[in-house]
């Protein structure tokens, strides 16, 4: 399983998946020959001597020897590593260069881009996470409050101001966290788990997470997305504040799961 896993992580960076064997195959038999190597890897022997000639084209592996004395030997897994990095960062900023040169200039629009992958989703809040400089509201479920600790918490290190609305009850201390109680309601009227993130209050993303992990949401630099997100988070924060010191009268005013206080198109309450 693990070495499969290393595998794909290997095709992943654009070697083809007989490249990929041949060379993790090849660090625990070498120095092999290509016959050897085909009975270790399971690659046909009429494809094992194009193979590993296209590793050695790229520096991947090495000959040893002449003839039927022919071996090869694998690139250390730390220099394959360290090579594969600097290809990347030089490829990723080639990319940012050529593509700032080709995009048209549209400072007067903002864009709102969906997002329907949960993992992009995540990837995407994290990446925000970690440039935030100044302030970082957060609305969420504990199914993406986990897997955001480790840059909320890299953040608050930075000096980085956090506030977050938590549904249901978390151990996490992160920033200051404000426990909303009525998550099960909330989940019954939406249909799924709210996520809101807004960083600096430049960048901001409201997504809806439904069952399955599915994804309706979108981010955006659109400063009315934002203030819209923003306001969202705060005004749940003063209900959260005002719950806090005065659950009590709220639940004898408007009901054991506030009812009357949600119901937005009356302004009823209990019977005193």
């Amino acid at each position: 399983m693990v070495v499969n896993n290393i595998i794909q992580q290997i095709t992943s960076l654009g070697f083809s998946e007989y490249e990929a064997k041949a060379y993790v195959h090849l660090l625990s038999v070498q120095p092999a020959t290509a016959y050897e190597l085909s009975q270790t890897s399971g690659i046909p022997s009429s494809k094992v001597y194009e193979i590993l000639g296209r590793l050695v084209e790229k520096r991947i592996a090495f000959v040893e020897g002449e003839g039927r004395k022919k071996k090869y030997v694998a690139m250390p897994p730390d220099e394959f590593v360290e090579s594969r990095r600097s290809v990347f960062d030089r490829t990723v900023h080639s990319l940012e260069e050529g593509l700032k040169k080709i995009m048209v200039k549209t400072d007067d629009v903002s864009f709102i881009w969906n997002m329907t992958e949960y993992d992009f989703l995540l990837d995407k809040a994290q990446r925000m996470i970690e440039g935030a400089e100044e302030t970082l509201l957060l609305s969420t479920w504990q199914e993406e409050l986990s897997p955001l600790i480790a840059p909320l918490t890299q953040a608050e290190a930075r000096g980085v101001k956090i506030a977050t609305v938590h549904f249901g009850e978390t151990d996490e201390t992160t920033g200051h966290i404000f426990e909303h109680p009525i998550e099960d309601t909330l989940f019954e009227e939406k249909g799924g788990r709210g996520f809101v993130l807004v960083v600096d209050a430049k960048t901001a993303i409201v997504a809806t997470i439904t069952d399955g992990n599915h994804v309706e949401g979108a981010w955006s630099l659109n400063q009315g997305f934002i203030t819209l997100a923003e306001d969202y988070i705060k005004h749940d924060i003063y209900i959260m504040k005002i719950v806090h010191r005065f659950d009590d009268l709220l639940l004898s005013t408007f009901g054991s799961r506030y009812q009357h206080l949600r119901d937005i198109f009356n302004d009823t309450a209990l019977a005193p």
